[in-house]
């Protein structure tokens, strides 16, 4: 997993990932089959171990609560000193070519699924009264999906704790009903 977490899927050759896991690739093709369902395991063990906290957030009493953890809870993932930086999801399919497409694709539904949850969770919001009934629950999700996607990128790129932290609290700033969209949207008024 961390092989392809640091290198991508296409990054990480077979050598690689046979010699961090101390076999040969005969064994790797008996007990994985192949490079691609290898990788599928490896993102089914990231799910389960490492984004876990996205189903717990997904609980949380408010729909800001639960975004607010969500942001906080990737933040800490990303700078885990006892990880590789990044996200294996995102990193797994950024230089993915031709050959890879199935991968790059898993990859683009698997986060599109994540995204879909967290939209759920705020149309939830929003019919329990904790979002605007007019907030645009869909854009919301992507919008947060899109930072948090670009906090793994910057994270790679050696971004701080305290830094992806002041991105979550600026982000936090565009939360519907604290009129910061509305301000950037309305024109100026001379």
């Amino acid at each position: 997993m961390e092989v392809f977490w640091l290198k991508g899927y296409e990054g990480a050759s077979l050598t690689d990932l046979t010699h961090a896991m101390g076999i040969n690739r005969p064994s790797l093709y008996a007990a994985f089959g192949n490079k691609e369902e290898l990788f599928r395991k490896c993102l089914q063990r990231y799910a389960e171990r490492m984004v876990s906290y996205v189903r717990d957030a997904l609980k949380a009493p408010t729909a800001r609560g639960a975004v607010l953890e969500l942001m906080h809870a990737a933040v800490g993932l990303l700078t885990d000193p006892g990880n590789p930086r990044g996200c294996l999801a995102v990193h797994g399919a950024l230089a993915c070519g031709d050959e890879a497409r199935v991968i790059k694709d898993e990859l683009a539904a698997w986060r599109g699924a994540g995204q879909e949850a967290l939209r759920q969770r705020l149309e939830r919001g929003r019919l329990e009264g904790d979002l605007p009934t007019n907030a645009d629950t869909n854009t919301l999700a992507r919008y947060f999906y899109i930072v948090a996607q670009g906090m793994a990128v910057q994270s790679t790129a050696g971004a701080t704790k305290e830094e992806l932290l002041a991105v979550v609290a600026t982000a936090m700033r565009a939360w519907p009903g604290d009129n910061i969209m509305d301000a950037a949207s309305a024109p100026n008024e001379s």
